[in-house]
């Protein structure tokens, strides 16, 4: 029997998506992601001075406006020809470093864990936790009074299996809690030489305008020991729980197939902890930006509109979406965390990189090509997280308050830069254009852009819509499993659709 759900809003992600899904006999054998508004930073820049770019960019997300204040004032350093010292590399280093915490914190316990977690289990709560004593009694008032719909973010919900552990559910309950504290604490960590957070106020061409001292440094110490112990004996715990009681999600939400990274985290030799490249039909190349396009067939933009080019066309014939297409050598490309696993771990640069997800395999019974799936997206941020915590801690002994954090440079008439980082959630690119002083033009290609991208002009589904394709839906009015997988991937459309 042929059916159509559509998942609209939906809820828990970052900005405005809706899920489209055509099901034959409850599985899914078509999908459409839609990016559902157009907010236009490119055109917003042109004009402007190439200065504006890395605090304009920083308002494109707040969830990681660190990524794109990096690739602004990246594309700026290449364009004005200028070398960023050592400390301001190492403070770049630390600020994206919390970023990532905090944002995998965030997607984890307060984007994700709703799906997993039985929320109501708090209501026939019988143990000693005073803490969840409190919460069972809040939930229990606001479901009566109906004051917030009821009790959000908690309920309403899909009715579908949730963890069933009651001991390790209530702890997980727990751990939602404490990860907003851990959340706010990751902001705190890039604040300190940021100057404030979200939006940095500090970060600028030729390195980071805050100085390095003893007592930054000590602080940097203090709040990362807090978010590593809370990551060590809450977060992989919490996340080998899920993979315990749903291994089912390591065999669904196969994506395209293919992987792409741009590296990130570059050290005084050059080296780069996680490196760029691209893996396509499971062979690794070199990444090669000539190969990357924009196509619009079903984008809600004029046909004549792609890479570098941005014209809105809102009532465009076919068009479901405002997220553009991009392509790698005519290739649909997931990114994000487990893109860099998978480069970082087939490149065989990063040994230890290595070395961490084969012990997560090893744990889990798994192999590698199980990663390409719903759990193998959250089990990617965990594996990351447990590399990127050790080097923090290397990068934070390196700072030297003796030496300066940022370099003069001179604006020039004209230029071109581009800037590649690596967002939590994936590939980000700024590709800048200077004419007379001013920006020229300016593009961005964002990790969401690449993951929720509507079918291109061959009619080849993005990696999102591939990923829900032969899901099995047990209740379409419960659509769960759909929700699961999406969720994985971390949407953020208010990126997506700059």
């Amino acid at each position: 029997m042929s059916e159509n759900v559509r998942i609209d809003p939906f809820t828990r992600i970052e900005g405005h998506l809706s899920i489209s899904l055509e099901l034959d006999n409850s599985r899914v054998t078509g999908a459409q992601c839609s990016g559902e508004m157009f907010r236009g930073f490119e055109q917003i820049l042109r004009g402007r001075s190439p200065l504006d770019a890395q605090q304009v960019t920083q308002r494109i997300c707040g969830v990681c406006p660190v990524s794109h204040g990096i690739a602004s004032v990246l594309s700026q350093e290449e364009a004005y020809k200028v070398e960023v010292p050592k400390n301001g590399r190492i403070i770049r280093n630390i600020m994206l470093a919390a970023n990532y915490i905090q944002s995998h914190i965030t997607h984890f316990y307060h984007l994700s864990a709703l799906d997993f977690v039985d929320v109501t289990g708090i209501l026939t709560y019988t143990g000693n936790d005073r803490f969840l004593k409190g919460i069972k009694d809040w939930v229990q008032s606001e479901v009566q009074s109906k004051k917030l719909f009821p009790a959000a973010p908690f309920l309403p919900r899909y009715e579908a299996k949730y963890l069933e552990n009651p001991e390790v559910n209530m702890s997980a309950l727990r751990n939602y809690f404490t990860a907003l504290d851990m959340r706010a604490m990751a902001h705190q960590l890039v604040a300190i030489f940021a100057g404030k957070m979200p939006h940095m106020a500090t970060l600028v061409p030729g390195g980071v305008t805050e100085k390095v001292t003893s007592k930054k440094i000590a602080l940097c110490r203090s709040k990362l020991g807090t978010l590593k112990d809370f990551f060590e004996t809450s977060y992989i715990s919490d996340l080998f729980a899920v993979a315990g009681e749903f291994p089912e999600y390591f065999d669904m939400g196969k994506g395209c197939g293919n992987f792409m990274s741009f590296g990130v985290f570059t050290d005084d030799r050059g080296e780069v902890l996680f490196p760029a490249g691209v893996i396509v039909d499971g062979a690794q190349q070199p990444l090669n930006l000539q190969h990357i396009t924009e196509e619009v067939r079903y984008s809600k933009y004029s046909d004549d509109s792609g890479f570098h080019t941005t014209k809105p066309e809102p009532h465009k014939q076919g068009a479901y979406s405002w997220i553009k297409a991009p392509r790698y050598n005519g290739r649909p490309i997931e990114v994000g965390p487990l893109a860099r696993v998978l480069t970082g771990y087939e490149s065989g640069m990063q040994p230890e990189l290595k070395a961490v997800t084969d012990k997560f395999l090893q744990a889990t019974g798994r192999s590698l090509a199980d990663l390409d799936s719903c759990l193998g997206r959250h089990a990617a941020r965990v594996i990351e997280l447990q590399v990127l915590f050790k080097h923090l801690e290397q990068w934070i002994e390196e700072l030297d308050p003796a030496a300066p954090t940022c370099v003069d440079f001179r604006l020039p008439a004209t230029g071109k830069g581009i800037g590649l980082t690596e967002a939590p959630r994936g590939a980000l690119g700024h590709w800048l254009d200077i004419k007379n002083s001013k920006i020229s033009g300016y593009e961005c290609i964002v990790p969401t852009t690449w993951n929720c991208s509507p079918r291109d002009n061959n009619d080849v589904p993005g990696p999102v819509e591939q990923a829900l394709i032969g899901t099995e839906v047990m209740d379409t009015s419960n659509p769960m499993e759909a929700s699961r997988i999406v969720r994985a991937f971390d949407p953020c459309l208010a990126c997506a659709v700059h």
